[in-house]
């Protein structure tokens, strides 16, 4: 073995010592830092071919790796129904992607953001939540890539109205009621003083283009017995209640609110099945030219109420799970999308990612869904400044989902995830180091000495 091999061996230790050192301090540094996965150095040896009688010391060799997959324990926080604040957890596989702001996306498990002037979520790298806004046609995401995502914005929605354009409506309605004449059918209503005689009623609030709350009034009323090949008919009309007839004052009605004025916005039959009380098919009665559901399934069941004429949007009710059983009526479900001009009182994210606002007036409205994001290989990612990181070739593609499903782990609002450094093993590490560093000094110390002897022997 030369003595200048022994010097170079020696060098390659200490070298691998202080890179081993280094990921040390930047564990340390960052042993509170929200999401920052830990650094650990693995060593590996390099061997030189050697003969009997000469053996050639080789060196070793320092590889970084960063521990991305695993998990951190997890803090509460209070910022869960803030909308200045959100803070997110991932309990399981995912990251959440975010961005640069120049186009550029990455994957993180740091979830602290922070609203800005703009309305954006920002962490404290600066880098932007990013999610896919929820329109009335759902959400525009992809499996696989960042396409359709926009940066979470707060404040698109602080002053912003939303007609109805869905809901659902669901009760029980009692099956020994008593038939009523079609002469008094509320649908039939048209001159003041006719005796209309609704079995039931009860009304819901919606909302047209600007965000005024349009109320309708919903009569319920039995028109046929069960028989022996179905079970029992009800017509459900519904109005809007601003077309009601006046109770008291010059030209009151004596059977207000009826007629209403603009006559019924929909008229449909619910057909029962005879064995189960559930409902089987709908018919639509509504008059000639109005948008409408026709000979709709019960699995399928929906209305449609036409608002055009109130500056609204055509509403699609899904009444699938009406029932008429023998128990007096009892409404079960009345919930419509849309919302008046009104700014967020409070926000709250579901495990899958969803983030609904819920407006001063107590309407909710879904924002934006934040989608998880994962790679077959997460250890093999680049780790970026921002504690960031960049999927590639050796960690395989990014794949797109949502909180809870497709082996992804929960969203958690409310929750942080802490750093994975164990600082007391870190402190170990580092003496480790030291020893091994101050060891391998010794070593080189030791050739240089020998160099030195040789080179008096020629003195």
């Amino acid at each position: 073995m030369s003595i200048g091999g022994l010097m170079r061996t020696s060098v390659s230790g200490m070298n691998a010592q202080a890179t081993r050192l280094s990921a040390v301090s930047e564990n340390i540094a960052n042993s509170n830092t929200n999401g920052y996965k830990q650094t650990t150095t693995e060593f590996s040896s390099q061997v030189l071919a050697h003969s009997g009688g000469q053996y050639n010391s080789g060196a070793v060799d320092a590889n970084v790796r960063t521990l991305v997959s695993e998990q951190g324990g997890l803090t509460y926080t209070a910022n869960a129904s803030s909308s200045k604040k959100i803070d997110l957890a991932i309990q399981g596989n995912g990251f959440l992607v975010v961005g640069d702001g120049r186009g550029g996306n990455f994957l993180t498990r740091a979830g602290s953001f922070t609203q800005q002037a703009d309305g954006t979520l920002v962490n404290a790298a600066g880098f932007t939540l990013q999610g896919y806004p929820v329109t009335a046609g759902g959400t525009d995401a992809v499996l696989n890539g960042y396409a359709g995502l926009k940066d979470v914005n707060m404040s698109a929605a602080l002053l912003s109205a939303n007609p109805t354009t869905s809901g659902t409506l669901s009760a029980n309605l009692d099956k020994s009621s008593t038939i009523v004449a079609a002469a008094e059918l509320p649908s039939a209503s048209t001159v003041a003083g006719a005796k209309v005689s609704p079995t039931s009623s009860s009304s819901i609030a919606t909302y047209d283009n600007s965000g005024k709350p349009v109320k309708l009034d919903v009569y319920y009323t039995k028109i046929a017995d069960a028989t022996a090949t179905e079970g029992d008919k009800w017509e459900v009309a519904i109005f809007n209640a601003a077309d009601a007839s006046p109770a008291t004052g010059t030209g009151a009605s004596t059977t207000a609110p009826f007629p209403y004025t603009g006559g019924a916005l929909s008229v449909t039959t619910m057909t029962f099945d005879q064995s189960t009380s559930k409902l089987a098919s709908l018919q639509s009665t509504k008059p000639a030219g109005a948008v409408a559901a026709v000979n709709t399934t019960a699995r399928d069941g929906f209305i449609n109420v036409d608002l055009s004429g109130a500056n609204g949007q055509n509403i699609k009710l899904n009444v699938s799970d009406f029932t008429s059983f023998t128990k007096a009526y009892l409404p079960l479900a009345a919930k419509v999308d849309g919302n008046p001009a009104e700014v967020i009182d409070k926000v709250s994210i579901g495990t899958n990612g969803t983030i609904t606002a819920t407006f001063t007036s107590g309407t909710t409205r879904d924002l934006f869904k934040i989608p998880l994001a994962m790679v077959a290989a997460p250890d093999n990612m680049e780790a970026l400044a921002g504690n960031v990181y960049n999927a590639g070739v050796e960690s395989g593609t990014v794949l797109m989902g949502f909180g809870g499903s497709g082996g992804l782990g929960d969203l958690i609002s409310g929750a942080l995830e802490n750093s994975t450094v164990d600082l007391a093993s870190e402190l170990t590490t580092m003496i480790e180091s030291q020893r091994s560093y101050t060891a391998n000094s010794k070593v080189f110390q030791t050739g240089s000495e020998i160099m030195d002897v040789l080179v008096n022997l020629k003195r």
